[in-house]
């Protein structure tokens, strides 16, 4: 049952771990990207731009919403524009892979931010990778990837 002394555990997960999973994920298309000779910009938030160094902005509203974009790849083709599209799913895995690791090994200890880490990490793997086209040319990382797999189509990233 939520009580009023789990609005501290509440504001943590959501302002500080959700927003650190999102970041995870968005190095993961743009590690992809950039590794396969393109460029990348991400945001994390959406409203007024706080923070700009490189190629990534934080905005006021920093916990909201991130999105990635990227330039056309020097080594175009259907295999690296999936890994690219699946790049923050790949994080967001491995990620919690290095975490229980690390835990098992005894590197790091057992605590509520990785737990919490790890949970949103697995639930923003999974809706990221359902198959959904919002419109106006917007996909889903899965829909994307399925898209290019099947059709050979080259999708630029922005989600």
């Amino acid at each position: 049952m939520f009580q009023l002394k789990d609005i501290w555990t509440f504001l943590w997960s959501f302002l500080i771990v959700f927003p650190t999973v999102s970041l995870v994920h968005q190095l993961g298309h743009a590690f992809f990207a950039r590794i396969f000779g393109g460029t990348s910009n991400f945001a994390l938030g959406r409203g007024k731009c706080l923070v700009k160094f490189g190629g990534i902005s934080i905005h006021s509203i920093y916990f909201l919403d991130s999105f990635c974009k990227y330039t056309s790849l020097k080594y175009n083709n259907r295999f690296t524009n999936t890994l690219v599209h699946l790049g923050g799913v790949i994080f967001n895995f491995g990620s919690i892979l290095l975490i229980n690791i690390s835990i098992m090994q005894d590197i790091i200890g057992p605590d509520i931010f990785f737990y919490q880490y790890s949970y949103f990490s697995l639930y923003f793997a999974a809706f990221s990778l359902l198959p959904v086209n919002f419109g106006n040319g917007k996909f889903s990382d899965g829909y994307a990837a399925y898209r290019i797999m099947r059709y050979g189509e080259e999708l630029q990233l922005e989600n």
